[in-house]
């Protein structure tokens, strides 16, 4: 849900009650990957999505009816041939959508304002919330802040502090906080927050278990409050959000005009650098983040990055590439791609090796930049690098889907794995909602 903060945040300032379903395991062929939302406010309206069409308006009921029972509710969709008619998705995958009812009434309504406040003002920051387990703990949520440390090394960034909009807001060493509770006795609160942090320091959205130590909490049925339902556990989604990848050009060309807007398009934070003052200006990159003049090595010497950065080198000049290839291709960067045709490249690579580069070093350098689709201008060469970015960073081969017996979506073996619990599960109601009790269903669609 956090990908749609802007547009949420807005409604909570606003003061519109809504609901939100947001996908939080995937299997197979899913057209969604875990953290997707789809959000309807008490108008009707929505926006977002969380399968490109196969069980939209499934969800959409879904939402409507948490909206008017101020239930959480956790539903699987997945893919039969027993029943023509049922809803499901046709891609043969399967995904699980939680559905929060979000408002100022609503048992972590605070902490889902403090989580859209904090996405939407570009910090970091997690959002953990129980997608299996009893139905009075099933959507409770905290929101986990980084560490002084920070979540990595990357920049830009913006550091996450500020007063939490609730009481709730609990620090830790290190200057970390979270906000919110779920329940359950502040040993399962803090496992819960140093597995979220985990995750949100590699930037990541994913699921774990509890251990069954962590796994007791304060019953409402019981007189004492402390019931540890056996050796029961809970499964916690936690969706990261932080600052968004670097994509660093260098060589304030044609060609970097169309890659910034690519890069951008992407969702990189994009940054042109160039020693001349007269081509790194804004009239010639006027969606650039940031320009830079300066002599590309010196800045990369001085900027910072992180295993996220993608490096594009543009220059196509020895004097610029030599030693800034030289401190890009140890850098624990992405991404490192030079323009060039094939003779200068394998020019460039001996004047490398010259300067100390090993072969290792070298394989990394993606170089003539891009992949082949016979580009020429400008916007179709910039295509072709955003391409192989993407090819790189999700493990893609780069060849066409036509005729290919590869995964489309490459870590389909993972998402099966997570999808696989209980279908559906009702609980953690609004204030004077009783909880209603657990129970399964199948959705399914034929093929």
């Amino acid at each position: 849900m956090l990908d749609l903060a802007d547009e949420l945040n807005r409604w909570v300032e606003e003061g519109r009650a809504f609901a939100v379903a947001t996908v939080v395991a995937v299997g197979g062929s899913a057209p969604r990957s875990p953290g997707a939302a789809l959000a309807v406010d008490s108008e009707g309206t929505a926006i977002g999505s969380v399968s490109g069409g196969c069980v939209e308006g499934a969800v959409y009921d879904l939402c409507v009816q948490a909206l008017q029972d101020g239930e959480v509710v956790r539903e699987r969709f997945g893919y039969s041939d027993e029943d023509a008619f049922a809803v499901g998705l046709t891609c043969g995958g399967v995904v699980e959508v939680l559905v929060t009812p979000v408002g100022a009434d609503a048992p972590d309504g605070k902490v889902f304002a403090s989580a859209l406040s904090a996405a939407a003002a570009g910090e970091a920051a997690a959002l953990a919330r129980v997608v299996r387990g009893p139905a009075e703990l099933l959507g409770r949520a905290l929101l986990v802040r980084p560490s002084e440390a920070g979540w990595g090394s990357g920049s830009p960034r913006t550091k996450a502090g500020g007063e939490a909009r609730s009481g709730s807001s609990q620090a830790e060493s290190g200057g970390g906080s979270y906000e919110g509770e779920l329940g359950g006795r502040p040993e399962l609160d803090h496992t819960v927050v140093h597995e979220a942090r985990a995750l949100l320091s590699a930037g990541r959205t994913g699921t774990f278990d509890t251990s069954a130590s962590a796994a007791r909490w304060r019953s409402p049925r019981t007189e004492s409050g402390e019931e540890s339902h056996g050796g029961a556990t809970l499964t916690v989604f936690v969706e990261s959000r932080v600052p968004p990848p670097r994509m660093i050009v260098f060589g304030a060309v044609d060609f970097a005009a169309a890659l910034v807007r690519a890069g951008k398009f992407l969702g990189y934070h994009v940054t042109v650098c160039d020693a001349r003052p007269v081509f790194a200006t804004r009239v010639r990159f006027p969606e650039a983040d940031d320009i830079v003049v300066d002599w590309p090595h010196r800045y990369l010497r001085h900027t910072e990055t992180d295993s996220r950065t993608v490096l594009c080198v543009l220059t196509h000049d020895a004097k610029f590439d030599i030693p800034l290839l030289e401190a890009a291709l140890r850098l624990p960067v992405a991404y490192v791609g030079a323009m060039g045709s094939r003779r200068t490249h394998e020019d460039r690579n001996r004047r490398l090796r010259e300067v100390g580069l090993t072969e290792r070093e070298l394989a990394r350098l993606r170089s003539p930049i891009g992949l082949d689709l016979g580009a020429r201008t400008p916007e179709e060469t910039a295509l072709s690098i955003a391409a192989e970015i993407v090819a790189v960073r999700e493990g893609g081969s780069g060849v066409p889907l036509t005729g290919s017996a590869t995964p489309i979506h490459h870590d389909a073996d993972e998402r099966e794995a997570g999808a696989g619990g209980a279908s559906h599960q009702r609980g953690v109601p609004s204030a004077g909602h009783p909880a209603r009790a657990d129970r399964d269903t199948a959705r399914a669609c034929s093929a």
